[in-house]
């Protein structure tokens, strides 16, 4: 008697329950490629958002960046000072101020500044435990470094081989996490008179792009932004380099799970050859076969997805909690059907040797099997 396609569904899930440890095993490979997917791209996003957030939150309607430099990407300090004076001149600008960033370990960057003028311009900063710089060594840092770090105000920093006063700790947002006076940090780096960065603010933020058009033509070599160009240029298509390494990441997870289905897949054929060749004698065709095994692995998939996809809010705790200044994880709906996608894809690849394996088994044969 032909075996009916209806009937599958028991006879799968009857096989998984026979086999929980395979199944298990196999589920929680497919989520580990998930989650990988997933927490990467939701990093991504959300530290470029973060980015975007606390450039605006410096209040400036402009930005000028060294001649060369990327995006994301910063030499030290290779503009003069006195730029700033010549900004100041131009029509519509109202306040110009520079930064110094030095690269920190892993993300972090600490940056020198003038506070009164980023007062000026973009309010300053909110302080929830103590004040401003009183001393050359005074150090500010924002409420999610304070956290990650276990500092309190009146402690001792190290950093850039050197011993800072913490004098405050300002809520997130404007800026940078870390701030020192500009003069101080300029001499520490070897960079004396010389700024990473600038910021204007215009007299009217309508007139915007009209000061950047005409500073394009006088500082044709150097990348000048309206604050509203570059943060939407801070975005995975913008940034090549996150771009390729998300699709590298992406590549390695869909060979772990390609390997992972396969491994699982095969065991699971040559555990099964007497019950494939039981199921011929009785009627099923090739095709009832091949869909008995393709069904399980899309069973096993779509499981493994929406596990992937429960433990990336595991991953956006431990960030949370272990380190909130460092890196920010967003959850990137748009992903969750693209990362169950190429997990299913993989997994359906994976599964095709070991299908045809047991589509081609000679009942004979398959019956003998011990």
């Amino acid at each position: 008697m032909p075996i009916r396609l209806g009937s599958i569904n028991r006879y799968i899930l009857s096989n998984l329950s026979h086999r929980p440890v395979r199944a298990i095993l196999s589920i929680l490979a497919i989520a580990v490629e998930v989650t990988m997917i997933l927490t990467l791209v939701g990093v991504s996003y959300g530290t470029l958002d973060a980015t975007a957030r606390r450039a605006r939150g410096a209040g400036a309607d402009i930005l000028i960046r060294p001649p060369g430099s990327s995006i994301i990407g910063l030499s030290s300090a290779p503009m003069t000072d006195l730029l700033v004076p010549m900004l100041m001149k131009q029509p519509h600008v109202v306040l110009a101020t520079g930064t110094v960033v030095q690269p920190l370990a892993g993300l972090d960057t600490i940056n020198g500044l003038d506070l009164e003028q980023f007062g000026k311009m973009g309010g300053g900063f909110h302080f929830l435990h103590g004040g401003p710089f009183q001393k050359d060594d005074d150090i500010l840092v924002d409420e999610y470094y304070a956290r990650e770090k276990h500092l309190h105000v009146g402690d001792t920093v190290h950093l850039v081989d050197h011993d800072w006063h913490l004098a405050g700790i300002f809520e997130s947002g404007k800026l940078t996490r870390i701030a020192v006076q500009l003069p101080v940090l300029q001499q520490l780096t070897g960079n004396p008179h010389h700024l990473s960065q600038i910021y204007l603010k215009v007299d009217d933020p309508v007139r915007a792009q009209e000061v950047v058009n005409e500073l394009h033509k006088k500082m044709p070599a150097y990348p000048i932004y309206t604050m509203e160009e570059f943060t939407s240029l801070l975005s995975i298509s913008s940034v090549g380099l996150l771009r390729n390494f998300i699709g590298v990441v992406i590549g390695v997870a869909v060979i772990v799970g390609f390997i992972v289905v396969y491994m699982a897949m095969y065991t699971a054929v040559l555990e099964r050859t007497r019950e494939i060749g039981i199921l011929k004698a009785m009627g099923a065709s090739r095709a009832v076969v091949l869909v008995l095994l393709l069904k399980e692995t899309l069973m096993l998939a779509i499981s493994g997805t929406i596990a992937g996809i429960a433990l990336t809010y595991g991953t956006q705790w431990c960030m949370r909690h272990l380190v909130p200044s460092s890196l920010t994880q967003e959850t990137v709906y748009a992903w969750w059907p693209i990362a169950g996608a190429i997990a299913i894809v993989g997994a359906l690849l994976g599964a095709i040797v070991p299908a045809m394996k047991a589509v081609r088994q000679d009942v004979t044969q398959a019956l003998a099997y011990d």
